[in-house]
């Protein structure tokens, strides 16, 4: 017979590596939970960064011109004013702006595309005399400010006729250059470069020459790198205004940058005069404002370029991992 002490004993001891096991599971599912609480919190508060100006412009643009004035109203309108948005439409010309930024925007991104392409699969996969040096002058030309070379340049349009054209924005796209082509250059360099050589070995031996084995196998894999270029050059030649407000110097020709600015100043110009005349006639009340109105064309102006992420943001992360562009 045993003793009752040596069961207990043998007892504790089977158990002892069950209840190890279940410490371990615990804390390690503990700390997983921290880690993804961790995680979303960091998430949430980035994203709210990001989120509030657009919340906001949302928020204004849907208020009554007394709500904007009034400071008990901060989020929530008293009542919905569509009418800003067809207002504002109308005041920036949306359709034809639209279409000047569509041809700038897009023409220049696809153009940029192929050349910048092909001049990074140039820099990336061959050695040439003087490859240093050129590629020295395209890091150079990409940290050189445009304002510094604006006279020189405008005059070299003027002289070509191309002033009030889309010229000066889609024809240097055609060499690999315009707005930021010097970083599309490098963003094709960094891809090609860790694209195996075999391919080229393979297209060698089946007698491809060099612009065929670059155009029927590595420009069609080139897609990643084609997707964050597209994105980039489409929401950077959309967004500026610097160089369409040298080179369009007619409405017609105003993309909706423009438009969204010539409005912004004609609004805030009405509202300084219709202040003055209150505060000449001593009339007491809400400070006037066109708030809503800009918001609205704020909106109007940014949502293609909202409306292309929304649609092909699964797209660009993915193409942003497979390009290289943050580096190994």
């Amino acid at each position: 017979m045993r003793a009752p002490g040596i069961s207990i004993v043998r007892r504790r001891m089977d158990s002892s590596p069950i209840d190890a096991h279940l410490r371990m599971t615990l804390i390690k599912r503990s700390r997983s939970v921290i880690g993804t609480l961790f995680y979303y919190v960091v998430l949430l508060s980035l994203s709210f960064v990001f989120l509030y100006p657009l919340l906001f412009m949302i928020s204004r643009s849907l208020m009554q011109p007394q709500d904007v004035a009034d400071a008990t109203v901060q989020w929530i309108p008293t009542s919905l004013n569509f009418q800003n948005y067809a207002t504002a439409m109308t005041e920036i010309h949306f359709w034809s702006g639209f279409a000047n930024s569509a041809i700038i925007s897009f023409g220049s991104a696809v153009l940029q595309i192929l050349s910048c392409s092909l001049v990074g699969y140039g820099f990336a996969r061959f050695q040439f005399p003087g490859r240093g040096i050129w590629l020295a002058l395209v890091v150079f030309t990409f940290l050189v400010p445009p304002q510094t070379i604006v006279v020189p340049l405008f005059i070299f349009f003027s002289d070509l006729n191309w002033i009030n054209t889309h010229l000066p924005f889609v024809f240097p796209s055609v060499f690999g250059h315009g707005l930021k082509g010097a970083l599309f250059v490098l963003i094709f360099i960094q891809f090609y470069r860790r694209l195996p050589a075999v391919l080229e070995e393979a297209a060698r031996i089946d007698g491809a020459g060099a612009f065929r084995t670059y155009w029927t196998i590595m420009f069609p894999l080139a897609r990643p790198a084609m997707l964050v270029v597209f994105l980039f050059s489409v929401v950077w030649h959309w967004n500026d205004l610097f160089e369409p407000s040298t080179y369009l110097l007619v409405p017609e020709y105003f993309n909706l940058s423009q438009n969204m600015a010539v409005f912004n100043g004609v609004a805030n110009q009405q509202v300084n005069q219709i202040a003055q005349m209150a505060s000449g006639s001593g009339a007491i009340g809400s400070a006037p404002t066109l708030m809503n109105q800009i918001m609205a064309a704020v909106m109007l102006t940014i949502s293609p370029i909202l409306l292309l992420y929304l649609f092909v943001q699964r797209y660009f992360v993915a193409s942003i991992e497979q390009s290289g562009i943050a580096g190994e």
